[in-house]
Order: C-alpha cells, then structure tokens, then sequence
C-alpha cells in the first residue's frame, strides 16, 4: 500500500494578480510574474466570489472584454478553483480581523475569505506583506524584490 499524498497547501491569490494575469498592461513585468505564479505556483489556488466580482468588473471597465467571455471565465473559475463564499462565517471572520488589524471592510473580507478557505499564502500586492494572521496565513507581495 502507498503513502497517503500530503495534503496541497492552499494559496490565496488577490484581484490584482489576478488582472495582472489577464490583462497585459503597462507593468509587462507584473503581468508575467503574475502568469508565471498562477502557471507555476505548488500550491493549489483558492479563491473568493469576491475575487471573481472583482475580477469581472475590472475586466469588463478597462479590457472592454464582451459579456460571454465573462461567463466563462466565472465558469472557468468555479470549475478549476474552490470558490470561498462570502458567507455569515467569512462575514464575521472579517469582521473580527478589521477590529484586529485595522483593516478596511473589503481588505478584511479577502483575509476572511482566505483563513475560511485554509490559504497558508495569500498573494497581495494591496495588503501588507508579512502580515501574519492566525498563525496559519501569511501575507506575501509576489512583486516585493
């Protein structure tokens, strides 16, 4: 009999890699490391509805992209990706973590979405790097040098 595979390690992975990825824009070397960590990462990606909303309005404002591309990629997200949502649990949890660390209401909700989701990484260019929250989720800028 085998060995039992070690469980993946989650990562979180916030709106803006995500548009980074998607959409190639002035920062070409943002865009790369971006496709790069969602190509190539080991860890296995979680997301949030908020991430995919975001997403979608960010794509629809400045890349014009057309309506049925937008349905499926939400498709593509919830076919390839736990999807975390934004639920009374992930709700509260951030609210708990905005009384902790003074952080705004959709910052927190990201944060939430990430501990709920079992994230040991959340990829954040917005949120402070090394931020360290509960033990188990660490904050990281992939852009950082």
């Amino acid at each position: 009999m085998s060995e039992a595979e070690p469980a993946a390690t989650l990562c979180f992975v916030d709106t803006n890699i995500w548009l980074y990825a998607f959409i190639s824009g002035p920062d070409a070397a943002k865009s790369d490391l971006a496709r790069q960590l969602l190509r190539d990462s080991e860890e296995a990606v979680v997301v949030s509805s908020q991430v995919i909303n975001e997403v979608c309005v960010n794509l629809l404002k400045k890349a014009h992209v057309p309506e049925a591309d937008i349905q499926e990629l939400v498709r593509s997200f919830y076919r390839k990706y736990p999807v975390v949502l934004l639920d009374q649990a992930v709700q509260i949890g951030a609210s708990e973590l905005r009384g902790r660390f003074s952080l705004s209401f959709w910052d927190s909700l990201i944060l939430a979405a990430a501990v709920h989701g079992g994230a040991t990484v959340l990829y954040s260019e917005d949120l402070q790097a090394g931020l360290e929250v509960n033990g188990r989720l660490t904050v990281r800028n992939p852009f950082a040098s």
